[in-house]
């Protein structure tokens, strides 16, 4: 839970401190502009929203891990993709943009921080914990946030204790541990994909190959 506001307010504290024109830049998240990666932040908060809206009364069908799918890598033609990028070029105005997160964000976060953990909510026809649930989001606001930084290296990075736990819930969905020669940050962008290993790390993920990249839905 604690992470959760720790994750979040730290991605969203780096948006607002962006320069426009770093809207503009390509982002670590592939096929889409910073800009675009902000919009989608922005359906993000308003998922957690309604999700924190939609009490459920059976039992969890999936926890923070398990609510994580490892899906095909993305081409670019899911409809709700080409949205993202359209909504996202509507704003023309990178001040808009950054104002609508900061005002969804802080709505997001306020219900976040004041939820039961033990409550039951449904989301994507499936049913979490409160607590399950916005530990799911911490790998969510931790890859983002590289995603971000991966254009702005200027920008301040994800907390370490984000970093930590996102990769530990990775380790948990890929079922196998990853070499502790790579620090938590290349752990995350080289077993999702989000760029490919450099010639020191390789020796270590050469058992790995097969099994990598693991992208995430």
């Amino acid at each position: 839970m604690d992470l959760f506001s720790l994750s979040w307010s730290a991605l969203r504290a780096a948006v607002d401190g962006l320069p426009d024109g770093d809207f503009e830049r390509q982002s670590g998240c592939a096929g889409w502009l910073v800009r675009d990666l902000v919009c989608h932040l922005v359906i993000d908060a308003q998922d957690v929203l309604i999700t924190l809206a939609t009490p459920a009364a059976t039992e969890p069908t999936r926890n923070a891990v398990t609510y994580w799918e490892v899906v095909e890598p993305p081409t670019g033609a899911d409809p709700l993709d080409a949205l993202t990028v359209r909504l996202a070029a509507a704003y023309q105005d990178p001040g808009l943009l950054r104002f609508h997160l900061d005002d969804v964000g802080s709505a997001a976060g306020r219900p976040a921080a004041l939820a039961d953990p033990d409550a039951r909510v449904g989301t994507r026809g499936q049913v979490l914990t409160v607590r399950d649930y916005l530990g799911a989001y911490v790998l969510e606001w931790t890859l983002h946030h590289l995603d971000l930084v991966a254009a702005v290296p200027d920008a301040a990075g994800p907390p370490p204790e984000a970093l930590a736990r996102s990769r530990a819930m990775l380790e948990q969905i890929a079922g196998f541990p990853l070499p502790a020669a790579l620090s938590d940050t290349s752990a995350l962008l080289v077993t999702t994909g989000r760029r490919p290993p450099t010639p020191e790390e390789q020796p270590h993920l050469a058992h790995l190959t097969p099994h990598l990249p693991l992208p995430l839905g």
